[in-house]
């Protein structure tokens, strides 16, 4: 298991580590354009890559159907505690009696009501989209069977197509870029025309067709440059972080993120019968920590950064805390 984790946790220390170090002396610029370029032709180039060399012949069919199920779950959770933290946070406020030093809701509470309608989005994408990709199929060949490993894939790739390039791109949308109210179209027309949407389909619907090995070497790597980027960005953003009150408001969806959805899932895939490894993949897939995609969506359509690299950085330590747990009561 420890060398599982340090197969999977060394890629991710040594580029982000590399991005606190050069965070300094990098253009202020830097992080925007790295980030625009992974959006519309990084991600775009790896999802191309996953769709034309995933086998999902034996896949379970209604797998994707879960990761959805599980998408809507974060979701819901998610936007019901930033409703319910608002309404405390005011009663909080208004009422002397709640604002004692000691009091429990001043380590989670502050003035909700003053953050702007991005970091509600930051909010909402930080606890409902997973690392399933870099993290979870970084660490599930190591522990489950191989007969089992589709279900992590189909999970992995509709988590990235579905999770991130449709809901989380129009919750980015809609959240972000502006205060100003937005019709439903806008962020429909942002799902319709981004880029990794429709390089998922060009790879899915030309799996047959052969490439020049080169071609496809060229490929594969540029799939490894894509995360190394990625993982700068975060390096990048960590330490560009001013206020600590950033890791106090991203405590909430880290929680929901690794502790509560994942054993939601794993109880009620135990309730219908799952067991063994399908069921401790729908707990690990639905408990990675918060994907690197979000910053990449946080830079191109202006949402709370501070927030979702907070988020990032908690989660990634939760998932080294829980996987012991998930194996003793799920595998």
């Amino acid at each position: 298991m420890l060398e599982t984790l340090f197969h999977a946790y060394t890629p991710l220390v040594i580029w982000t580590g590399l991005g606190l170090l050069l965070c300094q002396y990098i253009p202020v610029n830097f992080s925007k354009l790295l980030s625009h370029f992974l959006f519309w032709i990084g991600i775009p180039l790896q999802i191309l890559v996953l769709a034309r060399h995933s086998d999902f012949s034996g896949a379970v069919g209604f797998t994707p159907a879960i990761a959805i199920f599980v998408l809507f779950v974060s979701t819901s959770l998610a936007w019901l505690t930033w409703v319910l933290l608002r309404r405390l946070s005011a009663a909080h406020i208004k009422k002397p009696s709640f604002q004692g030093k000691n009091s429990l809701l001043n380590l989670f509470l502050f003035n909700f009501n003053s953050l702007k309608q991005s970091s509600q989005g930051s909010f909402i994408l930080a606890a409902m989209l997973g690392n399933t990709g870099f993290v979870g199929l970084a660490i599930t060949p190591f522990i489950i069977s191989s007969d089992h490993n589709n279900w992590a894939v189909l999970y992995s790739v509709t988590n990235n197509v579905i999770g991130t390039y449709c809901f989380g791109v129009f919750i980015a949308s809609y959240f972000g870029k502006s205060e100003k109210k937005k019709t439903w179209w806008t962020p429909l027309q942002d799902v319709l025309t981004v880029p990794a949407l429709w390089a998922f389909l060009i790879g899915f619907f030309t799996r047959n067709l052969p490439l020049p090995e080169t071609v496809e070497s060229g490929l594969q790597t540029a799939v490894w440059v894509v995360i190394a980027s990625a993982l700068l960005l975060v390096g990048i953003r960590l330490r560009s972080i001013k206020k600590w009150e950033s890791f106090k408001l991203a405590l909430i969806p880290s929680l929901l993120k690794v502790v509560i959805v994942p054993v939601l899932i794993g109880l009620g895939a135990s309730y219908f019968g799952l067991s063994g490894d399908p069921r401790f993949v729908l707990v690990l897939m639905s408990g990675t920590p918060t994907a690197l995609s979000v910053l990449i969506l946080a830079e191109v359509y202006e949402l709370d950064r501070d927030l979702l690299a907070s988020s990032i950085a908690l989660t990634s330590v939760g998932l080294l805390l829980m996987l012991p747990l998930w194996l003793a009561g799920f595998s």
